[in-house]
């Protein structure tokens, strides 16, 4: 049996046969306010809570669960979102009892305050492993100098003094600045696993790239996906390779998780982390995959001279990133240039003081 081919190749292939013109569609108007609920299915409320960046939120869902509530995801550990989380509680639960505290992932905007609500509620914290497992690490490092190893890893990509000085004033481990202490016990949640809550069973699906073991939740019967940060109707989620996996190739993980989501219903209702709640996955996914094929491309044709992670960006960016953005940009970069090396077409030559990527090969639908 042939094996199956991935997303990105199906779409190099041209076999996409979903209609391609027709648009993504919103069926709900957002929260205006945060910790306002908006009812998206019986017993399925959507509310939003801040971020201190250009994100401005995250969605969180609360699921009606017998008399009882679940919560997904928590928000970062800030005063504000503890204050908001307090109302909702007591206000617009009534005081009902919290049976789970499901997190998609370890990211801090959604771990982040799940050992507080925990505390909070007394209800268990259920994640898969390698996602509870790296936020428990990150947490337990605190906040000290960027290690002298991190550093090397940056400046080998091609950071400037002038970055790299950005990079040392920001410390190392700030993780722990904004996760709430974690209990020692959580509930382990495996890619497979059926979670009932009221009257709906939630089928947990893993993707990665994004995170090493995400968590979404499908619900066969209603055709409703929780899927965190896995698919986003606006934007992309960031796939980054860091220093603590400096060799790592997560977007073929990526792509191999939107794959899985394409075998998905089409009109499944998507409540993703981010943006608004939205039918359209195939077309989603399609779309994910094909700006991944133009972007592996373009830093294809760059490489055609030996090009940095950072001298990648203009393959990629369309403007100058500066700060944070940088770091983020760079994980980009390289998850492109490692994705590309692995299918043998760019060249990785370390001789230098900084890791160059040239390319030897050509990049189409012929090479995946």
């Amino acid at each position: 049996m042939a094996e199956a081919k991935t997303t990105l190749e199906i779409v190099a292939d041209h076999r996409i046969s979903r209609d391609a013109s027709a648009p993504l569609t919103y069926p709900f108007a957002p929260p205006t306010d945060y910790g306002e609920m908006v009812e998206v299915a019986d017993g399925i409320l959507w509310f939003r809570m801040p971020l201190p960046f250009s994100l401005e939120h995250i969605n969180l869902y609360l699921l009606k669960d017998g008399d009882g509530w679940v919560i997904v995801d928590s928000g970062l550990s800030t005063s504000m979102v503890k204050d908001l989380w307090r109302k909702i509680l007591k206000d617009t639960l009534k005081g009902a009892k919290i049976t789970k505290i499901i997190i998609t992932h370890y990211h801090p905007d959604h771990m982040g305050l799940a050992g507080w609500l925990h505390a909070e509620t007394g209800a268990p914290i259920h994640m898969t492993a390698l996602e509870m497992l790296t936020g428990r690490t990150l947490k337990s490092e605190g906040s000290h100098e960027v290690p002298d190893e991190v550093v090397s890893f940056y400046s080998r990509a091609g950071f400037d003094d002038e970055q790299i000085s950005f990079l040392k004033n920001m410390g190392y481990g700030n993780f722990s600045k904004v996760v709430s202490d974690l209990p020692v016990g959580y509930v382990r949640m495996r890619g497979g696993d059926e979670i009932k809550i009221g009257s709906r069973s939630f089928k947990i699906l893993i993707g990665s790239g994004h995170s090493p073991e995400h968590a979404c939740l499908y619900c066969t019967g209603e055709k409703i996906l929780i899927s965190g940060d896995q698919i986003l109707p606006k934007i992309t989620s960031n796939v980054s390779v860091y220093a603590t996996e400096p060799l790592a190739n997560p977007l073929a993980n990526w792509l191999d998780s939107l794959k899985m989501l394409s075998q998905l219903d089409e009109d499944v209702l998507v409540l993703p982390a981010h943006n608004e709640v939205f039918l359209g996955l195939h077309k989603r996914v399609d779309e994910i995959a094909q700006s991944h094929f133009r972007r592996l491309r373009s830093v294809m044709e760059l490489c055609a001279t030996p090009k940095t992670g950072v001298e990648a960006f203009g393959a990629l960016f369309k403007r100058k990133l500066k700060g944070f953005d940088m770091i983020m940009g760079l994980g980009e970069s390289l998850a492109h240039l490692h994705y590309l090396e692995k299918l043998g077409v760019v060249a990785r030559d370390e001789s230098g003081d900084m890791t160059k990527f040239k390319a030897v090969g050509t990049f189409d639908k012929n090479t995946l």
